[in-house]
């Protein structure tokens, strides 16, 4: 007789258990199969590019606490004559408020104390913070007019990263992995390294569902990189296990779980074998492609003095260039500490001081390297920050609130025009006024960078079908090269 409980009602605990596990192992791809098409496993993987691509990967610069765009892109010179004037209840329209300055009783205008000039053939306005984004501005296609819909941080992250304000959807990194894979069968698809700020500044915490898979196969998401031995956790075989032991475990292990598949056809557990394959083979290719002594001189002092540093924005900033060169799909950078709701001005030098330099290295050594042209990078936070200040205002301090209805992002390559402003907000920065941009247009735009319709990449989900951009989302023709 056969003792296998293929009744689920008679499943016992351990063969419950043995079967859960086989969705766990998300530190890889299905690298069992051609790297190219190993995006998926199954007979739903999509069809994809939908048209010739212009990107083949990403870079997204994520700064996380979202940076005031009043401080850095949004040029409002008049603003200074109206210091500490009451904020037009016409300009702000009953907009909601968060709970840290709904009690105040007034809300003045507080002007940005950096200076603006301009920069680049089109005479793009940036400040001072910014010194050597200056340098590349030609390079950049510059959003003043995005929006979201959340107003509080948790929430608007899931909301820039899932196309949803509730977590369980997919990113759009494990979206990306899903419909187009990875064209290194040594490496994940989808890579995240986090920084903190080098300042006293409020870092809020960031999640793993940000990067995570959420119904999609549990391959897809992402495989966080982090300083130190061993970046990849529990890559590295433990003492007294050599290589060739390894090996000969995978493949009992293997056998096993082929004698698994004949009794289930469980595709996960071809998903498992292959997760398993792949872990094996970065524990040559990760310890190789985070090593940077051999990076010369140069490349430190093009990203700046906190290169050298392991764990730092800049530092990953160099990594990210190396996995791009490596043709990961999609590289995501959280830079912690954009969060200002006071002594904004020392909190703002410090987050520019952290990544300006390595941001503008990053852009000017992919164009000298020829990866430009075909690497989508994205700069930008989850919302933007009010024009009026919370707390005390003074001449020399202020702090911002959260704020959705208006922000700046900016693009650069893979398809991108470059060298130009879209967008317009009103004379506080507190309204679009022109050329309005959602979450969700930019995740399509995003997409058709990468050759994909937006509307066609889905996935059927407890009887639905779901994509990136829910049932909305415009391509913004307008920054397509």
């Amino acid at each position: 007789m056969n003792s296998q409980p293929h009744d689920p009602m008679q499943m016992t605990r351990r063969h419950f258990l043995g079967r859960a596990a086989t969705g766990i192992g998300a530190a890889a791809l299905a690298s069992l199969l051609n790297p190219r098409l190993s995006g998926a496993i199954g007979a739903d993987k999509p069809v994809l590019p939908h048209f010739a691509p212009r990107a083949k990967r990403i870079i997204w610069l994520t700064q996380a606490g979202a940076p005031s765009q009043l401080d850095l892109f949004d040029y409002k010179p008049h603003l200074r004559d109206r210091f500490k004037d009451e904020l037009p209840d016409s300009v702000r329209g009953g907009q909601r408020l968060t709970g840290m300055t709904s009690g105040q009783k007034n809300f003045p205008v507080a002007p940005s104390l950096f200076e603006f000039k301009q920069h680049g053939q089109a005479g793009v306005w940036l400040s001072e913070l910014l010194p050597h984004t200056a340098k590349v501005v030609d390079e950049l296609c510059i959003i003043r007019s995005l929006s979201t819909e959340a107003i509080n941080h948790d929430p608007a992250m899931t909301f820039l990263q899932t196309g949803s304000q509730q977590a369980g959807r997919p990113s759009l990194g494990s979206w990306l992995s899903y419909g187009l894979g990875t064209e290194n069968q040594n490496l994940p698809a989808f890579v995240v390294m986090i920084s903190r700020p080098s300042g006293p500044t409020n870092a809020q915490p960031l999640h793993e569902r940000m990067w995570s898979a959420g119904f999609l196969p549990s391959v897809h998401q992402g495989v966080r990189f982090s300083p130190g031995k061993d970046p990849v956790l529990f890559l590295s075989n433990p003492p007294g296990i050599t290589n060739e032991r390894r090996r000969a475990m995978l493949d009992d292990v293997a056998k096993l779980n082929a004698m698994k598949f004949k009794d289930y056809q469980d595709p996960e557990i071809q998903t498992r074998i292959a997760q398993y394959e792949l872990a094996y083979r970065m524990q040559a290719s990760v310890p190789e492609l985070t090593d940077l002594t051999k990076e010369p001189k140069a490349t430190f002092e093009l990203y700046g003095p906190e290169s050298s540093k392991p764990g730092t924005y800049a530092a990953n900033c160099i990594l990210a260039r190396r996995l791009a060169e490596r043709g990961v799909r999609f590289i995501q950078l959280y830079h912690r500490g954009w969060d200002q709701h006071d002594k904004l001005p020392e909190g703002i030098k410090s987050q520019c001081y952290d990544t300006d330099q390595p941001t503008a290295g990053l852009i000017q050594e992919l164009r000298q390297r020829g990866l430009l042209d075909d690497t989508l990078v994205i700069w930008g936070g989850e919302f933007g920050r009010t024009v009026f200040s919370q707390g005390e205002l003074t001449k020399t301090n202020y702090g911002r609130d959260h704020h959705p209805r208006c922000y700046t992002i900016w693009m650069a390559g893979g398809g991108i025009k470059p060298g130009m402003v879209l967008g317009e907000t009103d004379d506080y920065s507190y309204n679009v006024v022109r050329d309005p941009v959602h979450i969700h247009d930019l995740n399509a735009t995003i997409l058709h960078c990468l050759g994909i319709e937006h509307e066609r990449l889905t996935y059927r989900h407890q009887g639905r079908d779901y994509r990136l951009t829910d049932v909305h989302g415009n391509v913004v023709k307008a920054v397509l090269a």
